[in-house]
């Protein structure tokens, strides 16, 4: 009898990994987001990647905190999820040169050669070359981040850079590209409803 049980939960476990394993691209999406629905409370942590990423920090919060999705504390205990990633902001010079240049030439001579040279001789020359330098101030942000849950899994990850908007830098842009792109998957799962568990 102890046997037939210590076989059956052998049975059990390899079936469990195999069904893990098994499993499609679109069912680990779909579990990923179904649990974007359990989530009350974010913490974002301290993102890595240079003097920047503090600020970023701040900039995404705000951006999370405007779209009334979860509750974000500083409290790190309190939370569902942990956002985690790193971000970069950065301002460079851009240079560009350009030249063009023209030359045309044509030499035209006749004439005999005797104990005096005489005869017509010709020749023309046209040089042009113009060179354009100049330098732009250009301005990148870029943020990989994630969401990850109390057992340490990934539940959801974006990465999102930008060169500036129109009205506003590239760090609130990427920020609130993140946000957008978070808000979509949220309605994902919403419409994927209640999974058979009976978890939201």
């Amino acid at each position: 009898m102890i046997w037939l049980a210590i076989l059956g939960l052998v049975w059990n476990a390899s079936a469990a990994t195999d069904v893990s394993a098994a499993l499609a691209p679109a069912q680990v999406e779909e579990i990923g987001l179904r649990q974007l629905l359990s989530i009350a409370r974010v913490y974002v942590d301290r993102l890595t990647g240079g003097e920047t990423a503090a600020q970023f920090r701040d900039i995404l919060i705000s951006s999370l905190e405007g779209s009334k999705l979860f509750i974000l504390t500083e409290n790190q205990d309190r939370a569902d999820v942990i956002l985690r990633g790193a971000a970069e902001d950065l301002v460079f010079t851009d240079v560009h040169t350009a030249s063009d240049s023209i030359n045309a030439r044509a030499n035209v001579s006749t004439g005999r050669t005797t104990n005096a040279s005489r005869g017509p001789s010709a020749g023309i020359g046209v040089g042009e070359s113009e060179s354009d330098h100049s330098t732009e101030r250009r301005h990148e942000a870029i943020a990989a981040v994630r969401l990850v849950n109390k057992e340490g899994d990934v539940i959801w990850s974006t990465t999102q850079e930008s060169l500036g908007a129109r009205f506003r830098g590239a760090s609130a842009d990427v920020a609130d590209k993140i946000t957008a792109r978070l808000k979509e998957d949220y309605d994902k799962a919403r419409k994927l409803g209640k999974d058979p568990a009976g978890r939201r």
